[in-house]
């Protein structure tokens, strides 16, 4: 078997000493090695296929280069897991990787999480959750680079990185507001989540600023069938057989999957989707959005960028070697994805 390259074969293949070889592969070489030293480094290195050992490079930071995450239920989901695929893919590219634990929803299970990846010398936590909510950080987490992501702390002492709610919810009306809508509904999920309290807020503010009546919230639920139910009420008239002729002419929507209960119900009634009703959804769902008939216009949730931006804060923290991060709250734009599900209102 070959014999693996070391930093004294870069060195001698270069001509410099084995420590200006380490400032250089190690960023430190700007301001104490000069430029033609470095590129002559970087391309011994390249020739000898060397790179540096993790492992010796960490005991000598005193870093593990890893990132530990507590999650309450999003590992292995497919839709909140775009947080941690983001989390994963900018620390992967710093470097770094990601070791992670959900507690499966259980809230005793924290301490002796965030106790494990402590003891297994990660350089900095981040806790994450599958909806929007506060929650009091563990004591674990002061002290060491921390972020809550989707979700905040009441105090304000500790970074959290979460969705733009308000905003999100304004969009989802200013949608149909844009294209002439003038009667709306709207389908709120159920209110004891902080994202239905904020969306309604964003609701509420886009119906005040268009001069129109306030649109009172119906509580439905968040499944196919709330949906159903609730379109099913709302469209027909008081037999429940025949679609009503004062009925609105677009719904907001607490999720896609409400949305697509409307959907059904429409096509029950013989009403069309968006000839004879305009429907929002939110959180862009993949698939249910893309691939319902016609497409679903919705508002995105940022998971990945939420995950991205936790690690980058502790990426920057980590870089100036701050034992932990400010409070405060970061805010991440939820986007309107446009698909068909939206039209002038009929005549």
């Amino acid at each position: 078997m070959a014999r693996k390259s070391t930093s004294q074969d870069v060195a001698d293949r270069a001509g410099v000493s084995r420590s200006a070889v380490s400032f250089v592969l190690n960023g430190r070489a700007d301001g104490n090695i000069a430029k033609d030293k470095q590129l002559r480094i970087l391309a011994a290195a390249k020739e000898l296929n060397y790179t540096p050992n993790a492992v010796a490079r960490s005991l000598q930071a005193q870093r593990t280069h890893t990132i530990g995450v507590v999650t309450d239920s999003i590992a292995g989901g497919p839709f909140a897991g775009k947080l941690l695929q983001g989390a994963s893919a900018a620390a992967f590219h710093a470097g770094y990787l990601l070791l992670v634990i959900d507690t499966e929803g259980e809230d005793v299970r924290e301490d002796s999480a965030f106790n494990t990846l402590l003891n297994r010398q990660v350089d900095a936590l981040v806790f994450a959750t599958m909806s929007l909510r506060a929650h009091h950080p563990h004591s674990t987490m002061r002290g060491v680079p921390a972020v809550l992501a989707n979700s905040f702390d009441p105090a304000g002492t500790l970074r959290s990185i979460i969705p733009d709610e308000v905003a999100g919810g304004r969009a989802a009306t200013q949608v149909l507001l844009d294209a002439g809508h003038t009667s709306l509904a709207y389908l709120s999920g159920t209110g004891e989540l902080v994202a239905t309290e904020r969306r309604t807020q964003g609701l509420d503010a886009a119906i005040a600023e268009a001069g129109l009546p306030a649109v009172a919230a119906v509580e439905t639920g968040w499944e196919i069938n709330d949906g159903f139910a609730a379109a099913m009420h709302l469209l027909t008239d008081d037999a429940g057989h025949s679609p009503r002729r004062d009925r609105p002419t677009g719904v907001v929507c607490a999720n896609d999957r409400v949305a697509l209960g409307v959907m059904l119900a429409c096509g029950q009634l013989g009403l069309r989707v968006p000839d004879d009703l305009s429907i929002v959804g939110y959180d862009d769902d993949e698939p249910l959005a893309r691939t319902t008939v016609p497409g679903l216009t919705t508002v995105a949730l940022p998971h990945r960028e939420m995950g991205e931006q936790a690690i980058e804060l502790l990426l920057a923290d980590l870089r100036r070697g701050a034992a932990d991060g400010p409070g405060g709250t970061i805010a991440i734009p939820c986007p309107v994805v446009m698909r068909g599900s939206v039209a002038a209102p009929f005549a």
